[in-house]
């Protein structure tokens, strides 16, 4: 064991006189943490709204007022019902609310169910069909309240009623930062090795190969772990992300998740005998995989049948599902045990695999 340390103590001064190694290990998680919380955003804010108003009665001053109280919305003034199109090809606007000439009227007819005609029509620019979608949402939230009648129904938002996608993309982000320092950086650590022929040197000496690789491996594992508590503090104290769930329950599946990702760089490894090849695979054939398959980004419920059936071997689609259930909606660590028992048997899968080949791969 005391060989087996002295290489582990080897890796680490060789990662940590290296400070490109140590940026990209410590600073690409704070960067695409902040970049995916503040940048890439589904949320929208600052709505230009025009009003179109040609009898602006009590009540309808009432609603524009509600408007330009409103924080999601920039009210633009008024425009007649002919400017509508210029104000919008242009980009004065995104959203007009045109107010019916009768409103008062048609309000009145509306709240004792004798005329079904609407009193405010909502024009968009759905060039963005998620800002229009959302944006008319969000002004028909601010309307309708105006007229209790109107309200038959009410909608509750659970674990996210701010929407904000921070809430979202933290455990996404987690479960692809890992894949990265892990998986990537250790495949290229070792692959490096054989490249430039040390790699025999190493083997030569009195330690079994086994350890010597992991050995390698124990260094990235740390500073995963590092990158774990970095982003856990930045997800809660800067993005305002709770941690509604186990704490205990979320450390565990995370270190389970980042041997399955050391376990799946030793495998790249050993498909691999340049440092290139090595990254192609990493990124190419394993990393946008990991991005569009694993609920990231989009819901895999509404992909075809033979997407989701590929995303069950994508690791990050069952440690996101159970970050999310773990952080966001606070669930038991129990109501993840599945999640769990399948990273589980992928990281036991790769292990067994992955030593394998390297073991004949050596001989």
């Amino acid at each position: 064991m005391g060989g087996f340390w002295s290489f582990v103590k080897k890796e680490t001064l060789h990662i940590l006189r290296d400070p490109r190694t140590m940026l990209i290990v410590l600073g690409t998680p704070v960067v695409q943490l902040l970049l995916f919380g503040f940048a890439i955003s589904t949320e929208v804010n600052n709505i230009d709204v025009a009003v179109v108003a040609p009898h602006p009665s009590e009540a309808v001053r009432q609603c524009v007022a509600r408007l330009e109280a409103n924080p999601y919305f920039t009210l633009r003034g008024g425009i007649s019902g002919a400017e509508i199109d210029p104000a919008l090809r242009r980009g004065d606007a995104e959203a007009v609310v045109v107010f019916a000439a009768d409103f008062d009227r048609r309000m009145e007819c509306l709240a004792r169910g004798e005329d079904d005609r609407p009193a405010i029509q909502l024009v968009m620019d759905a060039s963005n069909t998620n800002t229009a979608l959302a944006g008319a949402a969000y002004l028909r939230q601010a309307l309708l309240p105006q007229s209790s009648a109107l309200s038959v129904f009410e909608t509750r938002l659970l674990y996210n009623p701010q929407m904000k996608s921070a809430y979202n993309f933290v455990p996404g982000i987690m479960g692809l930062i890992f894949i990265v320092i892990c998986a990537i950086m250790t495949s290229v650590s070792i692959v490096r090795e054989k490249e430039t022929g040390t790699m025999e040197v190493l083997l030569v000496s009195p330690v079994r190969p086994i350890r010597i690789i992991l050995a390698k491996m124990i260094p990235y594992f740390v500073l995963s772990c590092l990158n774990l508590v970095t982003i856990l503090l930045l997800a809660r104290y800067v993005l305002g992300v709770p941690m509604s769930g186990s704490i205990v329950g979320i450390v565990f599946t995370s270190l389970l998740y980042l041997a399955l990702a050391l376990a799946l760089g030793l495998f790249i490894s050993t498909t691999a005998d340049r440092q290139i090849t090595a990254l192609i695979i990493s990124t190419m054939l394993m990393l946008l995989p990991l991005i569009m398959l694993s609920g990231m980004v989009f819901p895999i419920e509404n992909m075809p049948w033979i997407l989701r059936t590929l995303s069950c071997i994508v690791p990050a689609r069952w440690y996101i599902d159970a970050i999310r259930k773990l952080m966001i909606e606070g669930l038991p660590f129990a109501a993840v045990a599945r999640d769990f028992l399948i990273l589980a048997g992928m990281t036991l899968a790769l292990v067994v695999v992955a030593l394998k080949k390297f073991n004949d791969k050596l001989e």
